[in-house]
């Protein structure tokens, strides 16, 4: 994805300066290049830039006041260019990202752009995590039996069918989802879990197991009067004893009664 990018300097050597240096760098667009502090503040609102290179002393606003007038817009990161270096310690007080001091180098841009890069790509992550809690959110509470799931696991977004689940186990405040060879490690509890299930499809046959209903392939008994409930893949899971009747209905229109 590309950075989008705004150039706020009231040089016009400047300006050329980092726009050149930016040509080196594939992911990144310039969508405008300001003159002067009202420039800059009017094409930050329209543009969204995720990056900004910002002047301090700038006709009509400075470049502190620049950030003062886009505190209610989602700031871009903010690399300060100036000659100056008394400014440094007020620009990192607004949490700039870096601060360029003229005339500065390729090697030195080449560093501030890493550091932007790292940043921008932090704050993408954390919004695309927010988008999904927040779909994720929307899902539950709606109808049971949702025919698609999506779960966080492992820093990753997974993309699931309900019907790919072989089963579910509690881990804590976690679940672990058995897809064929996979598991997914999601952060929910068993019971939140279980509600967007189809309680046709997914029954719990122990108070840390849910099972598609589908992916049983027998329920045998031990020597010890207790079950095992037998999967296809050929994994065996317990069946607690207070859950035999939810597989003895299940059974039962097959002839099968765990009771006898």
């Amino acid at each position: 994805m590309m950075i989008r990018t705004i150039i706020g300097d009231d040089e016009p050597l400047a300006r050329e300066r980092i726009r050149t240096l930016l040509c080196e760098h594939s992911d990144t667009e310039v969508v405008a290049e300001c003159r002067d502090g009202r420039e800059v503040v009017s094409a930050i609102r329209s543009m969204h830039p995720d990056l900004l290179f910002l002047d301090v002393a700038m006709p009509e606003l400075d470049g502190f006041g620049v950030l003062t007038n886009i505190s209610g817009t989602p700031p871009p990161a903010v690399i300060f260019t100036t000659a100056y270096d008394s400014y440094a310690i007020r620009a990192f007080d607004t949490n700039a990202l870096d601060y360029l001091l003229k005339p500065f180098d390729q090697a030195r841009f080449l560093r501030a752009m890493e550091r932007a890069r790292n940043h921008i790509e932090q704050v993408r992550r954390a919004q695309m995590t927010d988008n999904v809690a927040a779909l994720v959110k929307g899902m539950r509470g709606t109808r049971a039996g949702l025919d698609r799931l999506v779960v966080k696991s492992g820093g990753r977004i997974v993309f699931l069918r309900a019907e790919e689940i072989d089963w579910i186990e509690a881990a804590g405040n976690y679940v672990n989802i058995h897809v064929g060879k996979d598991a997914h490690l999601h952060r929910e509890t068993m019971n939140s879990f279980q509600s967007r299930l189809d309680s046709d499809r997914f029954i719990r046959i122990h108070r840390s197991i849910i099972v598609n209903v589908e992916r049983i392939r027998e329920v045998q008994s031990c020597n010890n009067g207790e079950f095992v409930v037998i999967l296809h893949s050929g994994k065996e899971l317990s069946l607690g004893r207070t859950y035999r009747s939810v597989i003895d209905r299940l059974l039962s229109t097959g002839g099968f009664d765990l009771r006898h």
